[in-house]
């Protein structure tokens, strides 16, 4: 084992080991540290331009020669990083070719607008239950073809403040859409779902017991007021308790659903709560005539 070792010490320097061990001068030491820089310089190969394992041409690095003792973990850890940075590019773009959601679904699903159900395409597409909305939605046309996620032509002519105005066209689109939806048996039906989940939240009130409530808007006109929550038992609105639901127009949802929509299902409707709040001070309820 000693003597391939000599030999192996002898061949890369050109001395033999009992040779290195009786130099003593400084200046021999100085030569023969010199002879093997050189010697191991040769023996590395030239730089490799040729393509890695991912497809990328691997270009060398001009600060090989001047690497010092932890460079080498240093420059592992850059690899490990780069290849980690690859392999999350690589599932984001997975995630996104395999992501087929609608743009009703991306909707629906944005936070504050949990009141809203997802209409059908083809109620949309039916241009009789579209009628008149054309004349109050700007943008009407590209809104319908972003709603139904329709790939136009014309929207590679359109400014980015064009298009900014397209997508707020197409959410005024689909609440107006929306409110005259829900008034169908197919949007009833979605919407009582969401009222068995209690999406739409609970009456604040201490003698509701936490009655589940329905979206309901102050005005027909959009724009006018946001939408409130309608409680069935004290026949009574408040506000959402979410501050983002609380944004919605409460044109999306209009006057007439929740009554209807009671009226539609009498077998859900509570009676009305037989205990209500009475003041008192010490004890003594408080007169009418002193309130």
């Amino acid at each position: 084992m000693y003597k391939d070792r000599s030999t192996a010490t002898e061949g890369r320097t050109g001395a033999s080991k009992s040779e290195l061990g009786t130099l003593r001068d400084p200046s021999d030491r100085k030569r023969i540290n010199d002879a093997l820089d050189k010697h191991l310089h040769l023996e590395k190969s030239p730089p490799s331009t040729s393509k890695g394992a991912n497809g990328r041409l691997s270009i060398p690095s001009t600060s090989a020669g001047r690497r010092g003792p932890g460079d080498s973990r240093n420059a592992s850890g850059l690899d490990k990083a780069n290849y980690t940075e690859d392999d999350s590019e690589e599932s984001d773009v997975s995630g996104s070719d395999g992501d087929d959601t609608s743009w009703i679904s991306w909707f629906c699903n944005l936070r504050g607008n949990e009141f809203f159900c997802e209409v059908d395409d083809e109620y949309i597409q039916d241009d009789f239950n579209l009628c008149g909305l054309s004349s109050q939605v700007p943008y009407y046309d590209y809104a319908l073809d972003l709603i139904l996620d329709v790939e136009s032509s014309n929207d590679d002519i359109l400014t980015e403040e064009q298009n900014e105005l397209v997508e707020s066209a197409a959410e005024m689109l689909y609440g107006l859409i929306h409110v005259r939806y829900i008034l169908t048996s197919k949007g009833m039906n979605a919407m009582l779902e969401k009222y068995k989940n209690t999406d739409f939240g609970r009456c604040p009130r201490v003698y509701c017991s936490g009655q589940p409530c329905l979206p309901v808007g102050q005005s027909d006109i959009p724009r006018t007021s946001t939408v409130k929550i309608y409680c069935p038992k004290c026949e009574d609105v408040y506000y959402p308790r979410s501050k983002y639901q609380g944004n919605t127009d409460g044109a999306y949802f209009g006057t007439t659903f929740p009554h209807l929509f009671l009226m539609t299902y009498a077998h859900i409707k509570p009676s009305r709560p037989m205990q209500s709040y009475v003041p008192k001070i010490f004890g003594f309820k408080i007169h009418k005539s002193a309130r």
